[in-house]
């Protein structure tokens, strides 16, 4: 009946590592153009299916584990070594002057309307 051994399952592990990363670590691409969040979900899906694919589940698990691992590495040791908070990206200054983001954006979010 139920089977881990299709396509689907991995296409379904890839959505729900996004959905989650995305409630979690959401608020580290505030400022990401939407056309990029997509790109990168899709290229992911291509490209964890792909390897399955030809090379094995094994491999795009492993594939997923070190992307993981440096996620955790940029969140735990990165972000803080530059002051920024790895969890709630604060101070919000020192985290957009990392990105390169436009300072003015984070003052106009804070203006009461």
């Amino acid at each position: 009946m139920w089977s881990t051994n299709t396509y689907w399952f991995d296409f379904s592990l890839v959505s729900l590592i996004f959905a989650i990363g995305n409630m979690l670590f959401g608020h580290f691409e505030e400022h990401t153009p939407k056309w990029r969040k997509i790109l990168k979900y899709a290229l992911t899906l291509v490209l964890i299916i792909s390897i399955t694919h030809y090379f094995g589940r094994g491999w795009s698990y492993g594939l997923l584990g070190v992307l993981s691992l440096f996620v955790i590495y940029i969140h735990g040791f990165v972000l803080p070594g530059k002051g920024i908070n790895g969890w709630t990206a604060e101070p919000k200054e020192k985290y957009y002057e990392f990105r390169g983001w436009d300072k003015s954006k984070l003052y106009r979010e804070n203006k009461p309307k």
